[in-house]
């Protein structure tokens, strides 16, 4: 790189960094406050505002769309998302075999360590079909290694082994490289044929191998499955959380049902599962697809009934594991003991308790539900309320969760007796106490306060008005936990719609990647990329460990070190440096300040700050400065760089 290069380069950093910074200094400004006497928003703004708040962000030619149909009718439709035609959506996801597959599917396509060791033991035989079988195969021989290095070690000791073992790694890559441009001259089926021929410790040494640019080219022309089989060569729980992870990314940036989708990630968001988790890593996919999704804009109760028996709760918070301290099971009565032999184990139990003899009550769940899910941290029950509602739902377990087993009820684990939930009276009613419990929580109302609450907060504002606050909660009260009516609700409120609401929400990380592909109109062929960069600016998909989930507040993500990282990531995307993702020409006017004005209205709708415009027109005026210093010859404006730093600015932080 020559000198002018460089200090062009370093010009340019120290810009984006005093960018960021005033960046972080306007998202501080901006008072999140919605008065409601000020007069409302023009069309315009109305039609920006609901593309803000309802989806990802406008697409180009989006706001155009809602004002020739009207904001209202646009409002309607999205409310109702089984009546809008998401073909595209389908085609796009069509290659993610698992994102169709029920959790038994998964696990038996893509096998976890348990059910390699249960072949490896003899207990479970290997399948018959020859890609699914080489998979197996390949985490066997992966199984066995590892088996053979712990015996290495008791023998040799540890760093004797990882010497062989980073000697034994080296070779295998080097062989590895060379098979790779082998088999790249092979027409893709026969290139297939060939890897499964292949020894599983070799498929292994391969597919670690293919890396970036070399792994698309090596698969180029395969179909799905084939796709799929040399991921999961390497490690197949990777494909199921590559795609669960694809699918998220393509649905908010393509879906015609943005409303459903921004609810979908609101409600995973609120019934967090952590990805990481054991057999979560299996089961998230049906609790998203088949619990979340469908009940996004439906009833809360039945919402709150779904997770309850959702296999990827039940996992994640333990309850499954959660046994009544007076069952059958805690007190080891057999299933066949008559009622005089059940007395005495019993009382004999109890005895034992009084002691200080635990018996395996697990309160995660019960805590979560009341605090995370329903009433609120401030929602009036106890820790005597804890324990009782954790009673309850004893007996609610699962069969084999690492195999991909279902929710089941559990009689023997399940606590007798009656229990005392808030001051209702629970009588024994095995499995039907906890419906009891859900229904109770579902209609309290601090839980329609506490839902409400944060509804407003996503849609509204950091700090909900009160009052709209208390009208959704009305309206959650006596349409029965209608999503769909309380969205109504605030959609029809003068605080939704009041001039200072409009831009006055900081995004989310997922927010702001999402609708700045949506806004440049990428095509994307592979969402993983974007993926990373979520997880480094601190927003790994489906990654919060806590049940809490990720904030929606601007405090959580506003600062400059994190506000630098968004406009790395714009100035990537609009420079088409973002792999697989593909960006078109912005616009072709030759003026920079000509194309300055252009991408104001086609990125942000000419909402543009004096400040704004002022700080990128001297950026572009400093680049052409360089340029005549170095002697350049004229060259067009860097349209690319422009949308970039539109997209980094305070406006199009803020939805």
């Amino acid at each position: 790189m020559n000198l002018g290069r460089l200090k062009i380069g370093l010009i340019l950093l120290l810009s984006l960094s005093g960018f960021a910074i005033s960046v972080q200094l306007a998202l501080g400004k901006k008072k999140d406050k919605h008065p409601t006497a000020n007069p409302q928003m023009d069309e315009q703004k109305q039609a920006v505002h609901a593309l803000n708040r309802l989806t990802f962000g406008p697409r180009p030619g989006d706001v155009d769309h809602v004002l020739a149909i009207g904001v209202d009718k646009w409002i309607d439709q999205q409310l109702h998302p089984e009546k809008i035609n998401d073909d595209a959506l389908d085609a796009r996801l069509s290659p993610f075999r698992t994102l169709r597959m029920d959790t038994r599917e998964i696990v038996q396509n893509f096998p976890s360590e348990q059910m390699i060791k249960a072949v490896a033991d003899g207990k479970q035989s290997l399948p018959s079909d020859p890609l699914k079988r080489a998979v197996y195969q390949a985490q066997l021989e992966r199984y066995q290694d590892k088996e053979d290095r712990k015996q290495q070690t008791a023998v040799a000791g540890a760093d004797k082994v990882a010497d062989d073992e980073r000697t034994r790694r080296q070779q295998e890559r080097a062989a590895a490289d060379e098979k790779i441009e082998e088999l790249l001259d092979l027409p893709t089926d026969q290139r297939m044929k060939a890897v499964l021929e292949m020894s599983p410790e070799d498929q292994r040494a391969l597919t670690g191998a293919l890396q970036g640019d070399k792994r698309d080219e090596f698969m180029e022309g395969m179909n799905p499955r084939q796709r799929e089989t040399v991921e999961a060569l390497d490690h197949p729980q990777q494909v199921v959380n590559n795609e669960l992870v694809e699918g998220k990314l393509l649905r908010a940036i393509y879906s015609d049902r943005q409303l459903q989708e921004v609810m979908t990630d609101f409600w995973f968001n609120h019934f967090n599962v952590f990805i990481g988790k054991g057999a979560d890593r299996y089961l998230l996919t049906s609790y998203e697809r088949d619990v979340i999704r469908p009940r996004a804009l439906g009833k809360f109760e039945d919402l709150l009934v779904a997770t309850a028996q959702s296999p990827a709760m039940l996992f994640y918070l333990d309850n499954w594991l959660s046994v009544g301290p007076n069952s059958d099971v805690a007190n080891g009565i057999p299933k066949q003991a008559n009622n005089q032999s059940r007395r005495r184990i019993r009382n004999k139990a109890q005895t034992s308790q009084s002691k200080g003899k635990r018996n395996g009550l697990n309160e995660n769940y019960g805590r979560e539900l009341m605090e995370l899910h329903t009433l609120g941290v401030n929602g009036g029950y106890t820790q005597q309320d804890v324990t009782e509602v954790a009673r309850v739902f004893t007996g609610w377990t699962l069969k084999q969760p690492k195999q991909g087993g279902g929710f089941t009820f559990e009689e023997r684990t399940h606590e007798p007796g009656d229990k005392i939930v808030l001051g209702h009276r629970i009588k024994p009613k095995g499995e039907k106490e906890g419906f009891e419990v859900l229904h109770i929580l579902a209609r309290n109302p601090a839980t329609a306060k506490f839902i409400c609450t944060k509804l407003a907060m996503r849609f509204v504002s950091d700090q909900p008005p009160q009052p709209l606050v208390d009208r959704m909660a009305q309206t959650f009260l006596k349409k029965d936990g209608n999503i769909r009516e309380v969205l109504k609700t605030m959609l029809d409120s003068p605080e939704f719609w009041a001039p200072n609401a409009y831009r006055a929400k900081v995004k989310t990380p997922l927010e702001f990647v999402v609708s700045a592909v949506r806004a440049s109109g990428a095509k994307v062929t592979d969402a993983m990329p974007i993926a990373r960069q979520l997880q480094s600016m601190g927003m790994q998909l489906y990654g919060m460990q806590p049940p809490t989930g990720y904030s929606m507040k601007a405090d959580a993500w506003v600062n400059s070190s994190a506000l630098l990282g968004r406009m790395n990531f714009a100035l990537s995307l609009t420079s088409g440096k973002v792999k697989g993702v593909q960006v078109n020409q912005f616009t072709e006017q030759k003026d920079p300040q000509q194309a300055l004005a252009v991408l104001e209205n086609s990125l942000l709708a000419g909402d543009v700050s004096k400040q704004t415009h002022d700080v990128i027109s001297a950026r572009l005026q400093d680049s052409k400065i360089s340029r005549r210093k170095l002697d350049a010859p004229a060259r067009p404006p860097n349209t690319g760089l422009i949308a970039g730093l539109l997209l980094g600015s305070p406006e199009f932080q803020r939805r």
